[in-house]
Parts: C-alpha cells; sequence; structure tokens
C-alpha cells in the first residue's frame, strides 16, 4: 500500500520531486521542442497521458508480472500508450504532430515515465498511481510551459503564437504581440537558448527552497520573523 498521502504525491510531482526540475529527466524533447507555448503543451499533454495511463496500467498488472520480466513489460505498456497518443494526434491535431515530430515516440525512452512506473506505479494500488501519473505529467507539463513561454517572448516578442495548431480555428487570434517590431533573438529560439533558460527555472527553484529551508529553520530555532511585542510586568523606574 502506498505511504503518502494524496497531498505528498502531488507536491512531490508539482515541487519536491519535479521530473524537469529536481529528477532532471526528459530534458531532450524538453529542450529541442519548447521553442512556442504550444509546442510546450501540446508535447506536455501527450507526456502527460501516457504517464496517467501507463501508471494505472502497471499498477493494475503489478501483482501477476514476474519479476524477470517487469522492465519489458512496462515498456511494451508505455510504447501501446504513445502508439494511441500518436494516433490521437495524428486525427485531431497532425500539424501539430508533424512540428513536434520525433519527438512523440520518443516519449517511449523518457525516463521520467519508466522510472514512475517502476518506482511508484508497481508498488502502489490504482488511485495513488494514477494521481502520481496526472501530478509528474502536470509538473513537467508547466516546465515545459515556463520554458516555451520564456523562449517565445525572448525569441520572437510574442505569446500564445500558432495555438490554432492545437485548439482549431478559433485560437488564431489568441495570439499576444508584446513587442512591436521586435527584431527575433535566434540564440533564445534554438536548442543553445533552451539550456540557458532551463538553467535559470532550476536556479529560482533553488532559491525558493533555500528560502524556505531558512524560514524553516529560524521557526525551529525559535526565531520569527518581524517585530515583537515586549511584556513587561513589574514597576519601572
Amino acid at each position: 500500500m502506498s505511504t503518502k498521502s494524496l497531498q505528498q504525491i502531488s507536491k512531490d510531482g508539482l515541487w519536491t520531486n519535479n521530473p524537469a526540475l529536481v529528477q532532471l529527466l526528459g530534458l531532450c524533447p524538453l529542450l529541442a521542442v519548447t521553442g512556442t507555448v504550444v509546442n510546450a503543451l501540446g508535447l506536455g499533454l501527450a507526456t502527460m497521458l501516457v504517464l496517467i495511463g501507463s501508471n494505472i496500467a502497471v499498477s493494475i498488472v503489478r501483482n501477476v508480472v514476474p519479476p524477470a520480466v517487469r522492465l519489458p513489460a512496462f515498456v511494451m505498456i508505455i510504447a501501446s500508450y504513445v502508439t494511441c497518443t500518436e494516433l490521437l494526434m495524428q486525427a485531431y491535431t497532425y500539424e501539430l504532430y508533424t512540428v513536434l515530430g520525433i519527438f512523440i515516440p520518443l516519449i517511449v525512452t523518457n525516463c521520467a515515465i519508466l522510472g514512475r512506473a517502476d518506482a511508484f506505479a508497481a508498488k502502489n494500488p490504482l488511485l495513488p498511481s494514477a494521481i502520481d501519473g496526472f501530478m509528474m505529467g502536470l509538473g513537467f507539463t508547466i516546465v515545459l510551459l515556463l520554458l516555451g513561454a520564456m523562449r517565445e517572448l525572448i525569441g520572437q516578442g510574442t505569446l500564445f503564437s500558432n495555438m490554432d495548431l492545437l485548439f482549431g480555428e478559433t485560437a488564431k487570434d489568441w495570439q499576444l504581440d508584446i513587442f512591436v517590431n521586435y527584431p527575433d533573438f535566434l540564440f533564445a529560439i534554438l536548442p543553445p537558448g533552451a539550456f540557458v533558460g532551463m538553467g535559470l527555472l532550476i536556479a529560482i527553484k533553488n532559491s525558493i527552497d533555500s528560502k524556505i529551508k531558512e524560514i524553516e529553520d529560524g521557526k525551529k530555532d525559535g526565531i520569527v520573523a518581524g517585530s515583537k511585542r515586549v511584556r513587561v510586568t513589574g514597576k519601572i523606574t
């Protein structure tokens, strides 16, 4: 049985054990295709779908799969969900599928998915495994979106361009032109810019964690930030 509460599982996926910022898994597609928000969101949703489905399937069969073939069985399960995701994207978001290219099939090799299947879903019941897959996928998608928004804004001066690739004709007017007559900054759009952006996101998270730790350590030591009212008893002369 799972020893973690649903709150702890959610916190792990979104912050404490985020697959992109902490585990540093799945960085190849993350760095390669996050040039725009729509690319990042498309890949993030595809990865989340595979994570949830594979975690659920692995949790269901965890007691009947022999240890000798555990990992091959997990890979087959993941590959099946990736194939289903590919077919869905080809049917409903074909242009976005062609833009993302090889990185959709490569979800099969994403260490974050196989890692969660082996480290969590193979040892826990259905509901915690499904929540873990959703939260890990959501945490991964949020990092993708932040990086994609940063690169699109700095590289093109826009946000939410080409969102119709994912949401259809109604999303054609979603583009925000933040900077008018902005000269494209090619470095941010290319993969080297992704390394810099990812480093900044990791640095920001580490800085926030350090501040939180300082506050928690201060509370443990009885130190409270801010002014204090001092109560004085007796007569003061």
